[in-house]
């Protein structure tokens, strides 16, 4: 079934994003925190993808997931702002 798919590699996605910025804070060096970092943005441009998809073949309600879509894109940010900030000093 697509939809048990796409929800099954969403919140694979969705949850690995918080265990991945773990590694990123326990980061050695500047290129083992850009190599982690990247991997973070990765995991949270997946959880966007599946929802987008999730909305645009109409298996679910694009209301019912818009929170969740917002709080990925957020995500997004935060973590492209700390790699900008990182990469500036």
């Amino acid at each position: 079934d697509d939809a048990r798919i796409i929800g099954n590699q969403l919140l694979r996605s969705a949850t690995s994003t918080a265990p991945n910025y773990t590694a990123v804070c326990r980061a050695r060096s500047d290129a083992e925190f850009f190599s982690k970092i990247f991997i973070v943005l990765e995991e949270a441009d997946e959880t966007l993808f599946c929802i987008e998809i999730l909305t645009e073949s109409e298996i679910m309600n694009e209301e019912r997931l818009k929170p969740l879509y917002l709080e990925a894109e957020e995500i997004v940010k935060i973590v492209n702002t700390i790699r900008y900030n990182r990469k500036s000093k």
